[in-house]
């Protein structure tokens, strides 16, 4: 970022705030700020990727912990980020297990296979509805990433292949190892920024960096049930690098709330209010499925609120299976509101009937037994 501004004032949550509360200031954040939102608004991009940047970092506990104690040094190249001018940047911003992996490795017998450099890894954020959620769903998604340079093809030099050489400095390494008293730490060579690389004469499209910033739309698959808060990684879709493969793209899917259904897991519940008649008399109703279907319930005579009836496989898909979780039907029971006359009197007369039948109204009568003893008791 251009300017560091404080990761948890960017997500407008406390350093203290738990996982939950950082996720949902992200989505809320990111939905803000996103380029479909935003067209052509120069300063929500470059606010869309800061907010995906410091979401990066605050939902790994161990980037967090790493943050929370050395700030933006603990991700950034040019030295001086943690105690004793230590750079954490060239460990690969894994977080602390790989800064104490990579330190003790040479010690422990030799060092750990890494994966080959990449350019950077992007992440974008899609919001989807709980019907596509349920099916899947392929949604097209804007980027603004770095691909490789036409003019050089990526070199970086104005004479293509030919004009890029071995780094003096690092000899190629893309790094250079110095000692802090009783380790030895990697860091990126300063002198070609961890390319490994040297340009003499630089193109004059990307100024020798071999790649340019371009606004790509990709097409992305997402899979029948989906979760919300699911990280889809797309293989090669991220930054392009100079003379390395591209890194990835990480989507963040968000599922939007349903006027209808909830979802908890594999299991869809949908809260269905009945009248006081059709609850004391009992009925059948008709009610819509997740997967565009209807299905009929049977409500028992005497149904109260709370109670629930499941319908079988008429819940949510489950993810990479052709198995469907469950259906859950709530009631609640509607007392009627704006009696017309006749209404009221058919009420009265009833509630008068109700009066001296105990055994209609078994909860409401024990109930106020217990408040009479509760009284005698207390005089």
């Amino acid at each position: 970022m251009a300017t560091q501004v404080d990761y948890y004032e960017l997500l407008e949550v406390s350093r203290t705030a738990s996982a939950d509360e950082i996720k949902k200031a992200y989505r809320k954040m990111a939905m803000k700020y996103h380029p479909d939102r935003n067209p052509g608004d120069e300063e929500a991009e470059a606010k869309f990727k800061d907010v995906n940047q410091a979401y990066d970092v605050l939902k790994d506990e161990q980037k967090r912990a790493a943050y929370d104690r050395f700030g933006h040094a603990a991700f950034e190249g040019g030295g001086g980020g943690g105690p004793g001018g230590f750079d954490f940047s060239g460990f690969g911003g894994g977080g602390l297990g790989d800064i104490f992996e990579q330190m003790f490795g040479d010690m422990m017998g030799g060092r750990r296979g890494g994966r080959a450099r990449t350019g950077s890894d992007i992440q974008t954020h899609v919001e989807i509805t709980l019907e596509e959620a349920f099916s899947g769903v392929k949604k097209d998604v804007r980027v603004i990433t770095r691909v490789a340079c036409e003019s050089c093809h990526g070199t970086g030099s104005n004479d293509g292949a030919t004009g890029v050489t071995v780094c003096p400095s690092c000899h190629g390494a893309g790094k250079v190892r110095a000692q802090q008293g009783f380790f030895v730490v990697e860091r990126p060579c300063p002198t070609c920024h961890g390319t490994g690389k040297s340009v003499k004469d630089p193109c004059k499209a990307c100024h020798g960096a071999g790649t340019v910033e371009k606004e790509r739309t990709i097409g992305v698959q997402i899979p029948a049930g989906v979760e919300d808060g699911t990280r889809i990684r797309i293989s090669g879709e991220g930054e392009a690098g100079q003379g390395v493969p591209p890194g990835d793209l990480y989507v963040h899917v968000s599922v939007s709330e349903h006027s209808i259904f909830q979802r908890d897991g594999a299991n869809v519940y949908c809260r269905v209010p009945l009248r006081m008649g059709q609850a004391a008399l009992g009925t059948e109703i008709e009610v819509p499925v997740i997967d565009g279907g209807r299905a009929k319930v049977k409500i028992p005579a005497g149904t109260q609120t709370g109670e629930h009836f499941r319908l079988r496989g008429k819940g949510f898909s489950v993810l990479r299976s052709s198995a469907r979780g469950d259906m859950y039907i709530q009631v609640t029971v509607e007392t009627p509101q704006h009696l017309n006359k006749r209404q009221r009197e058919l009420l009265e007369e009833f509630e008068k009937e109700a009066g001296e039948n105990v055994k209609g109204s078994p909860e409401h009568s024990g109930f106020f037994a217990r408040v009479r003893d509760f009284f005698e008791n207390k005089s």
